[in-house]
């Protein structure tokens, strides 16, 4: 199943720059970061700066309230890291995800600012991808650790839950087994049209669910 809206022509404009290391990818980014709300993605020597436009940056803000009924209604706990960088130096790989979120490993983190050479990874990443990229993005979140990686291309779903150093795709969340991937289709279906009735329909569907 699909999501019926047919996906925007658009979605992010994106610049790609080869052969560049460390060091020039960072003095690039703190120089374009100051003035733009670009996002920076890079990955042994690939840097790929992205816009989102409004289809996306309407799409990952849906995704995240429906991640965020999903632990309200559910009784867990969140920290959520939204597109805080995720670098790595020492594995030449950097990241600024549409959403990032400590939800299994919360207590781990909750009283202090992650570090990653230290911390454990964010236990699930959420893109929004409608145009190309160049980064392979399952290979790069698989290298940080991230345990549950969700792409989202504006029509379909991939549920990706790392398996030994590799993402194998599932048919639902290992974080919330309680929905399908219809449920978030359905979701983003009346949140287009109406994002209020589509949290209070979606709280009044997991409260049914969870009593039942």
């Amino acid at each position: 199943m699909y999501l019926e809206a047919p996906p925007p022509l658009m979605g992010e404009n994106r610049m790609v720059f080869r052969s560049l290391d460390w060091a020039a990818f960072q003095q690039i980014r703190q120089l374009l970061a100051e003035r733009t709300h670009a996002r920076f993605t890079y990955d042994t020597g690939v840097l790929e700066i992205t816009m989102p436009l409004e289809g996306h940056e309407r799409l990952a803000r849906l995704i995240e309230l429906f991640i965020r009924i999903l632990v309200v209604e559910l009784g867990l706990k969140m920290k959520s890291m939204g597109s805080t960088t995720l670098a790595r130096a020492d594995l030449l790989k950097s990241a600024e995800p549409d959403n990032g979120y400590y939800i299994q490993n919360y207590a781990l983190v909750a009283d202090h600012e992650v570090d990653l050479a230290v911390d454990p990874p964010p236990d699930l990443v959420v893109e929004v991808d409608i145009t190309h990229t160049d980064i392979q993005k399952n290979a790069l979140y698989a290298s940080l650790g991230v345990p549950e990686f969700w792409r989202f291309n504006g029509r379909e779903w991939t549920i990706l839950q790392l398996v030994e150093g590799r993402y194998e795709e599932c048919d639902c969340s290992p974080t919330f087994p309680l929905v399908a991937k219809a449920d978030l289709y359905g979701f983003l279906q009346t949140a287009i049209a109406d994002e209020v009735t589509a949290e209070l329909d979606f709280r009044q569907w997991v409260r049914a669910q969870t009593q039942a």
